[in-house]
């Protein structure tokens, strides 16, 4: 009997480990193709963009130099398609920064009051099932509620009372920077809402009675314990926002994206920013040139240039998103007493 016993729980064993052996090894794998498809799909808009940067035409290396300088700062003319992406990167890190502004503020408290203030009942469950579906409504949706909203609703008000000597010419009823980065703060706004909740529901109950004990009100426990524990989760939600805004294009081809702007959207004067102006998107640039782009020796040269710099640029933007999560996460443990 005993015998029975040890061999079936060695064969229990063997399968518990066998079993461990199998998930890890799928993991890992699934982890390795989907690395090497990332650097597959990098490497081939590395080569493909370098290959039409520097490819030599009649003109021998000179082309080189003044492909490099339209790829930089070019105007848009009957006998190229390619357009400066200087100007779109700029505007592309202005709608991030601004709706960034809009965005964060907005889903913490949503977040902060959905799960610390609310009570469960069906009508708050009801709210966070309607946030997370709203997650997954077409980006397109939100920019026809920001064309009709944003900019006929609100820009058209803000004009007759502020702007009237201007009419019929629109200031604010117009597309423009502002409007696109209020819808772009909408599209992101379950998404940091959802990281943001996830993460307060993470944290533990006793780090909420433990500053109620120590005589902390509900506000204190929430700003001063509650919310400095949760920051990795908004950062975390901050930076899928940053990443979905940097490439996002369908609603900003109706709030404000266009294919080319004759001014940048940002000033070395007050208020330093063209709320009003209409701005270049690297989004857009890549959307125009995969479709419209007529560059010689062969479009997709171009169009992996546009996508490479877009790539580039929202790594930069995670990267930046991610060294402030580890600055902050640092301060506070220094700070904390524990």
């Amino acid at each position: 009997m005993l015998a029975t016993t040890r061999t079936a729980f060695l064969q229990r064993t063997r399968w518990q480990r066998l079993r461990s052996l199998t998930m890890i090894s799928v993991s890992a794998s699934m982890v390795t193709a989907t690395l090497l498809l990332t650097l597959g799909l990098f490497a081939l808009l590395f080569i493909s963009a370098m290959e039409w940067i520097f490819w030599i035409g009649e003109g021998g290396s000179a082309d080189v130099a003044s492909r490099l300088r339209d790829i930089a700062l070019a105007r848009p003319g009957l006998e190229s398609s390619v357009i400066g992406l200087v100007p779109a990167i700029v505007g592309t890190v202005a709608l991030v920064m601004l709706m960034t502004l809009f965005v964060a503020p907005l889903g913490v408290a949503t977040a902060l009051y959905l799960s610390e203030y609310a009570r469960d009942t069906w009508y708050t469950q009801l709210i966070r099932i309607s946030i997370t579906n709203l997650a997954g409504v077409p980006a397109v949706i939100y920019g026809v509620f920001g064309l009709g909203f944003f900019v006929y609703g609100l820009g058209g008000q803000v004009d007759q009372l502020f702007f009237s000597d201007r009419l019929p010419s629109p200031t604010f009823g117009t597309p423009g920077l502002l409007w696109a980065a209020l819808t772009l703060a909408l599209v992101n706004l379950p998404v940091v809402i959802v990281a943001v909740t996830e993460g307060l529901d993470a944290l533990p109950e006793d780090l909420r009675q433990a500053s109620a004990a120590l005589g902390a009100t509900k506000n204190e426990t929430v700003f001063y314990a509650v919310l400095p524990a949760a920051m990795p989760s908004v950062f975390t939600g901050l930076i899928l926002s940053t990443a979905r805004a940097a490439g996002e294009v369908a609603p900003l081809m109706l709030v404000g994206a266009v294919k080319f702007a004759p001014s940048l959207p940002v000033m070395t004067t007050a208020p330093f920013i063209g709320l009003e102006q209409k701005f270049m998107h690297l989004g857009f640039q890549l959307f125009d040139a995969a479709l419209f782009s007529t560059v010689p020796p062969g479009g997709i040269g171009w169009v992996a240039t546009i996508a490479l710099t877009l790539v580039i640029l929202i790594a930069l933007l995670n990267i930046v998103a991610m060294s402030l999560r580890s600055v902050i996460l640092r301060r506070q443990a220094v700070d904390s007493p524990f």
